[in-house]
């Protein structure tokens, strides 16, 4: 049943996140966590996303933003290898809370004040941005849609994001792997694990790929702010123990516990 349970999650994270340009991590998170526990979240995460962004980016790789995966593969190498470490050392939780924050910041400007960006991106915008979700990608497992609002405002279209998102993917998760299995965070079933939602993968992005076709950039945009949106609702709550235990603690601390 586990076997079959991860497989679903998988073929419908990656429908997903083709369609709404990111998030597989948001399904299979909570299915992992579900069945083989959180330690092995990063690494099989990992594994899966070497198969399902290679795919992708392979169907569009006439579409790839050159000049930006330029700007993307320095701070990717870097911010993954040094997360992967910080992964083996300890789990820096509040982390998600940040990232959650900035999603539903990110969506709210972009979609209910009318504006056709929330802000400006230039193509080096993408060195540091990168860098940053390389590191939370490698000490959490994954950050799901992340540079989503980066790639909106830069202005990439549908099959242009996708294309230069997962190529700068398979990138990050390639360092991420080699790290964890360099510090020991690597086990024979996290493999077995991960080659198996990586195959499931498959399906959910050539599905995606035919509904894709069929839908015009509004729409895609339209879908992609609600995935971002649904993000960080999903982020905050997965973090929710933490957030009512500060809470708990400020009340103390100013005298109203």
């Amino acid at each position: 049943m586990t076997l079959i349970w991860l497989s679903i999650a998988s073929a419908v994270g990656w429908f997903i996140s083709s369609v709404a340009g990111g998030g597989s991590s948001l399904i299979l998170i909570p299915m992992i966590s579900l069945f083989l526990g959180t330690a092995a979240l990063a690494p099989v995460i990992t594994i899966g996303g070497i198969f399902g962004n290679t795919e992708r980016a392979y169907v569009y790789r006439q579409h790839v933003d050159w000049q930006v995966l330029r700007w993307d593969i320095p701070g990717a190498v870097v911010g993954a290898g040094l997360g992967a470490f910080t992964f083996t050392r300890l789990h820096v939780e509040w982390l998600g809370i940040l990232v959650a924050v900035f999603l539903l910041l990110s969506a709210y400007s972009y979609a209910f004040k009318g504006e056709s960006t929330s802000f400006e991106v230039k193509a080096w915008y993408f060195l540091p941005a990168s860098f940053v979700y390389a590191f939370l990608s490698g000490v959490i497992g994954s950050m799901g849609p992340l540079l989503v609002p980066f790639y909106l405002n830069y202005g990439l279209q549908k099959e242009a994001l996708l294309a230069t998102q997962s190529a700068t993917r398979v990138l990050i998760h390639g360092v991420k792997l080699i790290a964890y299995a360099a510090f020991g965070a690597l086990t024979q079933a996290h493999i077995g694990y991960g080659v198996l939602i990586g195959l499931a993968a498959f399906p959910g992005n050539w599905l995606a790929h035919i509904v894709l076709e069929r839908i015009s950039e509004q729409r895609f945009r339209q879908l992609v702010t609600s995935f971002v949106m649904v993000s960080g609702v999903l982020l905050l709550w997965q973090q929710r123990s933490l957030i009512s235990g500060n809470l708990m603690m400020a009340r103390i601390v100013l005298g109203y516990g």
